[in-house]
């Protein structure tokens, strides 16, 4: 009998060693190695034993030689993941989708499923064909294209799969997976990446686009071998608090698109809600003013946003002042108190500021930083910002007030939105159109304050 072959693998970064040690020579965590034992037969295709199919040699071709075809991406019904994934599902990509528990990943997906005109297959490791049937009734109950399969083992799944013959897998998820070929425990790091291989080479022979949920770490990072993250075409991050409605989807990565896209959902009862325009959960509605607030016109990718910032100057109770920001970059804002001391005459260095971007996201476009020193200055005077007036400059460590990038994508939404007036650097180039919102240049932050304080 042959013996069995084992190895060490770091659970911290996946590396592979042929002995045990205390150290990962890889990434220098302690005690982090883990034996596992490697498959003892031969790996055969995904397939199902007996198909046959023959194997195909690549071959080089010359650059010029390649014939470049577009493909028709995937639609989704869903605009939000649309949007984010850059157009659709690209046909044999893998994507990976993580977040924290409870923050609504698998409703996520299964509301996707359930709304695609396309047979989808939604495998699941983690509950039962009932538990998913009764989350189903409260999103769409008339979806006829979903088929729910519970199972673990990934030969048991593609076989299934070879008799449904489905347009779209989901898996939920990847950590509950295991494969005959290695006899490590599910979860474990030589699993996660051999099942993960699997479904790469049936959705890149096959052109099935496959879906993965993955869990998380306390740390915030995806479960496993960050080889993982390597492996797979799309990253994509669900996050939010599970103490709040709204729901943020991120592109950590994305080989088919851009990774600077957003999309916002507000959870129901009946599932996630898509929120179109994302201004409405970003700027409060009060009706008086108050001071300490102003509003910022951002952009997150292609899609132009109104941000509400929020500022809090008051005196240092403690001795040492405090400097805090939720959402916003902390050296960013001490940059921005020193510019304000040095060049504006402010006395802020004895004083708390505390900073705040409402709607629990985090943004860092240069073109906050205005509306950031409006915020602290009027919270600090205890004088309002006209509720009408929205910022998109970034300033300087010499007090200028600097131009940003697509600076007329951002007067057109604050137009759209209802403001009156928005302040830009004097420096931006704005295209001749016929805007109905003043437009005010300002070139210093003495300009900014003389036309908000006089």
């Amino acid at each position: 009998m042959a013996k069995t072959k084992t190895a060490f693998y770091c659970q911290n970064c996946g590396t592979q060693h042929s002995k045990w040690q205390g150290q990962c020579a890889s990434c220098r965590e302690w005690n982090t190695l883990v034996e596992e034992v490697l498959q003892k037969e031969e790996k055969k295709d995904w397939k199902s034993p007996g198909s046959g199919a023959p194997k195909r040699v690549a071959k080089p071709l010359r650059i010029s030689e390649i014939e470049a075809s577009k493909e028709e991406r995937l639609n989704t019904n869903n605009l939000e993941l649309d949007r984010v994934l850059g157009g659709g599902i690209v046909p044999g990509s893998l994507t990976l989708l993580g977040g924290e528990p409870g923050i609504g990943k698998s409703t996520l997906l299964l509301q996707i499923s359930l709304h695609l005109k396309y047979k989808t297959l939604y495998v699941s490791g983690e509950e039962s064909q009932q538990q998913i049937k009764m989350r189903a009734e409260r999103i769409n109950p008339n979806a006829s294209n979903c088929y729910i399969l519970t199972e673990t083992k990934t030969q048991n799944i593609f076989q299934q799969i070879e008799k449904l013959q489905p347009e779209i897998v989901i898996i939920d998820s990847i950590q509950t997976l295991h494969s005959d070929y290695i006899e490590s425990s599910p979860g474990s790091i030589s699993q996660i990446k051999e099942c993960t291989a699997e479904l790469i080479k049936y959705a890149k022979e096959t052109a099935v686009p496959v879906i993965l949920i993955g869990h998380i770490t306390k740390e915030g990072s995806i479960a496993g071998p960050k080889v993982l993250e390597h492996m797979v075409d799309t990253v994509l991050q669900f996050e939010g608090d599970r103490n709040h409605v709204y729901r943020i989807l991120r592109a950590h990565k994305n080989r088919f698109g851009s990774t600077n896209e957003l999309g916002i959902y507000e959870m129901q009862s009946n599932g996630l809600r898509e929120v179109s325009n994302p201004s409405e959960i970003l700027i409060s509605k009060n009706e008086e003013d108050l001071s300490g607030t102003a509003i910022s016109a951002t952009l997150e990718g292609m899609r132009p946003l109104m941000i509400e910032i929020q500022a809090l100057v008051s005196s240092a109770v403690y001795g040492t002042p405090q400097r805090s920001a939720t959402g916003y970059n902390a050296k960013r804002l001490n940059m921005l108190l020193a510019v304000l001391e040095k060049r504006a005459g402010f006395r802020l260095g004895a004083k708390d500021v505390f900073l705040n971007i409402t709607g629990g996201i985090s943004v860092d476009d240069p073109a906050l930083d205005l509306a950031v020193v409006a915020a602290i200055l009027s919270s600090n005077e205890d004088i309002a910002v006209p509720k009408d007036i929205c910022f998109a400059a970034e300033v300087g460590l010499a007090g200028e007030v600097r131009p940003v990038t697509r600076v007329e994508q951002r007067i057109t939404e604050a137009e759209k939105l209802g403001f009156r007036t928005i302040m830009v650097s004097k420096q931006s180039k704005i295209p001749k159109n016929n805007f109905t919102i003043n437009i005010q240049k300002v070139s210093k932050i003495e300009d900014l304050v003389g036309f908000l304080f006089g």
